[in-house]
């Protein structure tokens, strides 16, 4: 049997500075700060409810895989409308509990995972509905999914079954799906949203007759000998039903046939605007591209600069094309990554910007990226672990090249700290060890803090050449170019190809980079706003240093310690934790964090 409990030593601020393991200086300040507790009144709610959505999206779940010892070891993503209904009551029942709390006698920390919290449920339970609305779409193309449940209701109890009266069962599904191909094959089909949505219910009922037959299958001698044959005739049936429903898909996008062959779905101004307001943006879209292309004008006179004192004068496509080919023989990228990485973080030690825990520096690692996923992504990510991006043997000479010439080390320059320390390695770090029950996650926190890295070290002169300047400016460009060409796509404005072509002639990537990117980010599987959120993160993390740093009430570490200690959420609720900020139940954004 396997212990799964861990003892835990508690050692409060006093013992420690007893033991002589803190300094008197930083004692005060956790006594001090409401900021380094690493609790609040909402605290124990929120972990309830994580556990208790954990407990029912186990329970309900149309997935088989278990560990060696039975025990499901991954949690499938795909609500049925039993499970669905479960989850509703759950949000239904915890929205009730939070608005039964003292708002009013918490801390400003409390109130801030109130006002989240409550902000979290409303956005599950809106999925959930929407979720609901197309299932209502399609369950008439499913009317025999309710006999699927009803044999796995009992199955979860291990109620013995009749291995005659399962086959007879069986076989009636059989033949139901079997009318329903003939009904399906003569109608037009489903779109986009419906029919991938009927995908995934076809194939969650598999999984649920799945986890049916291989819970007595072997172990009950009757159904053993009853059951095989005709299961497998209805596990087929319903996989050659969802093959059906895929084929016969339409294609219902608003986006304009540019011949890319990248097909997203625009969700339009509204939902734009929806989304906005959750992560408590206060800006309209059109508001968004004009603070984007303000930042892309700072970047192009910086850029010309940089052209000059490189001799190209203002034909910067010709300095950037010299910087390119300024990358690395094969075999040698990872060396060179590692000598940035050291570079960064001596430079963030010796300005004293921020604290670095040894093992934060001791276990991030390296792996190579596969050529099939340098398609979708053309550049490395990061986190614990850096992966690179760079050709392999079986990748053309064109693909080498846009692969080399586009991780070249000055634009890398501009990244390694977005990807390590301080960015994504050493966010995931803290939010491990710091007010780790705030499932806050958006993007705007955690790409925009990255981003806000690369915009600060800028400003302290951390590029030191006109080539570095060029690689910093080509990212700085990218993410402004992000707001424009996601915006503009999803307000039915831009077309992928516009987008592709934007990113070649206004940023100077190579083709095939830039068709990479702009298919991640309308078909791998990114939220609207993700692509948007780096920049305008970073401005955001910007105003509020000018606000709090600039203006000397914090240093540069404690500013920066701070961020990483309140755990990911919308910034502006972190600034309203950093400089105390009354907050009301029904607190809505407002913060204008950028000046036209």
């Amino acid at each position: 049997m396997i212990n799964t409990f861990k003892s835990k030593v508690i050692l409060y601020p006093a013992v420690l500075f007893f033991m002589g393991l803190i300094p008197v200086p930083l004692l005060a300040q956790n006594f001090n700060s409401e900021l380094y507790l690493q609790t609040s009144e909402v605290n124990n709610t929120m972990i309830h409810y994580d556990a208790d959505k954990g407990s029912i999206m186990r329970f309900y779940s149309t997935n088989s895989n278990q560990d060696t010892f039975g025990v499901q070891n991954e949690e499938d993503k795909y609500n049925t409308p039993e499970r669905r209904a479960r989850r509703l009551e759950l949000i239904a029942s915890y929205k009730k509990e939070l608005q039964g709390l003292n708002y009013d006698a918490m801390s400003n920390n409390g109130k801030v995972d109130y006002i989240l919290f409550n902000r979290n449920l409303n956005s599950e339970e809106y999925e959930l509905q929407q979720q609901q609305k197309t299932y209502d779409r399609i369950k008439i193309y499913f009317p025999f999914d309710e006999k699927i449940y009803a044999l796995e209701k009992p199955r979860r109890r291990g109620i013995k079954v009749n291995g005659a009266e399962a086959a007879k069962e069986l076989e009636d599904l059989r033949k139901a799906i079997n009318e329903e191909i003939k009904k399906f094959s003569k109608i037009d089909g489903l779109d986009k949203t419906a029919s991938e949505f009927a995908v995934l219910h076809a194939k969650g009922l598999q999984d649920i007759l799945k986890n049916y037959f291989d819970f007595y299958n072997g172990y009950d001698p009757l159904f053993s000998w009853w059951v095989p044959k005709t299961y497998s005739e209805v596990d087929s049936a319903l996989g050659e039903y969802a093959v059906l429903i895929k084929s016969k898909r339409k294609d219902s996008s608003t986006q304009k046939e540019d011949g890319s062959g990248i097909v997203g779905n625009p969700i339009g101004r509204e939902e734009l605007i929806r989304q906005l307001q959750t992560e408590f943006i206060p800006y309209s879209p059109e508001e968004l591209v004009a603070i984007a292309n303000k930042e892309f004008a700072w970047c192009d006179a910086e850029l010309l600069k940089a052209s000059r004192e490189m001799g190209f004068g203002d034909n910067w496509k010709a300095a950037q094309e010299k910087v390119k080919n300024s990358y690395v023989a094969p075999g040698d990228q990872p060396q060179a990554m590692l000598d940035l990485y050291n570079q960064s973080v001596e430079f963030l030690k010796k300005n004293n910007l921020l604290t670095i825990p040894p093992i934060a520096e001791e276990t991030w690692r390296m792996y190579m990226m596969s050529p099939e996923a340098q398609k979708i992504n053309p550049f490395f990510l990061g986190g614990e672990s850096l992966i690179i991006s760079y050709p392999t043997s079986s990748m053309s000479y064109s693909e080498k090249m846009m692969s080399m010439r586009g991780n070249n080390p000055n634009f890398s320059r501009a990244t390694i700290h977005h990807e390590l320390i301080a960015g994504h390695h050493l966010q995931q770090f803290m939010r491990d060890r710091y007010k780790a029950y705030r499932h806050f996650d958006t993007p705007f926190w955690v790409e925009g803090n990255s981003l806000y890295w690369e915009m600060l070290l800028w400003d302290l002169k951390f590029p030191q050449t006109p080539q570095d300047k060029i690689g910093m400016l080509f990212w700085r460009m990218h993410r402004c170019a992000r707001i424009i060409f996601s915006l503009n796509y999803h307000l039915g404005k831009w077309t992928p190809q516009q987008c592709i072509d934007f990113l070649v002639d206004r940023v100077g990537h190579e083709r095939a980079n830039a068709e990479g990117e702009v298919r991640r980010s309308f078909v791998g599987g990114y939220s609207p706003l993700y692509q948007i959120a780096y920049m305008l993160g970073g401005l955001q993390f910007t105003a509020l240093k000018e606000e709090l740093v600039t203006s000397g009430k914090m240093s540069y570490l404690e500013y920066h310690d701070a961020i990483l200690r309140e755990n990911a959420m919308p910034i502006e609720l972190l600034r309203a934790l950093l400089t105390n900020q009354p907050l009301q139940r029904d607190f809505k954004t407002s913060w204008k964090f950028y000046k036209f």
